[in-house]
């Protein structure tokens, strides 16, 4: 592999997937942490199982990436929901929430440093969520994306002086295969997403790999702290 290379978790299918693949195309080396392999490797892709949900296996699974290659850009794509409404959220759901969502982040952001800081040039993009704003059956969730933003800004003022930067992107609805599965596009309820969304249609998972090649980018390199949320319109007038 080139030093030219990303970290992506998560990257096997759905948005990661569509990262990966952008990634690949503006000719990064990709490495793929993910419980599933994807279904076919890219040019340049190395794959390594692991269940990120458990910080054992992540870091193991870090130590095995960071020992062979040097990533320069990494992108905390993995996340869980865990949906309940207030009364309904359970300790263990919290605790699983805020494992994989935040404390994986924060692992491979670790494992990482150390090569970024030795080329002088760094990247890391965060997913967070339009959630982060406040949506109904997401506490758990919603402050865990919002949690991942105060990091974002954290880490990017620590970090900046090192020519690594930090960002973060927030997804509106998008149109990924879990997506599809649990709102079929002649459901009344999948209309009223869409028509909910100004720019009337779904996201895909393009739309969020563009955001984020372009904060990933060597060139990026006075953008930091900031959150792009790539949500066809739904959070204009939400956020402060």
């Amino acid at each position: 592999m080139s030093d030219k290379t990303a970290l992506v978790t998560a990257a096997s299918r759905g948005i990661g997937r569509g990262i990966a693949k952008r990634l690949a195309a503006d000719g990064y080396s990709v490495l793929t942490l993910d419980r599933e392999a994807p279904v076919e490797l890219l040019p340049r892709e190395v794959y390594l199982k692991v269940d990120l949900s458990d910080p054992q296996a992540t870091a193991a699974a870090l130590a095995e990436a960071v020992g062979r290659h040097a990533p320069t850009r990494l992108v905390n794509n993995a996340g869980v929901v865990r949906p309940a409404a207030l009364e309904d959220v359970s300790v263990k759901d919290l605790e699983a929430v805020v494992s994989l969502n935040l404390r994986c982040a924060i692992q491979c952001a670790q494992a990482v440093l150390p090569a970024m800081k030795a080329a002088g040039l760094g990247r890391i993009v965060n997913i967070s969520s339009r959630a982060a704003l406040g949506k109904e059956l997401r506490t758990a969730y919603a402050a865990t994306k919002a949690g991942l933003i105060g990091m974002t800004k954290t880490w990017a003022l620590e970090l900046a002086a090192q020519g690594i930067t930090v960002n973060a992107i927030g997804p509106g609805p998008i149109g990924t295969e879990l997506f599809h599965a649990a709102n079929p596009p002649d459901s009344p309820k999948t209309r009223a997403i869409i028509e909910g969304v100004p720019v009337k249609r779904l996201g895909t998972p393009e739309d969020i790999a563009h955001a984020a090649a372009f904060l990933l980018d060597e060139r990026a390199g006075f953008v930091t702290g900031q959150v792009i949320y790539v949500c066809g319109g739904m959070t204009v007038g939400l956020v402060a």
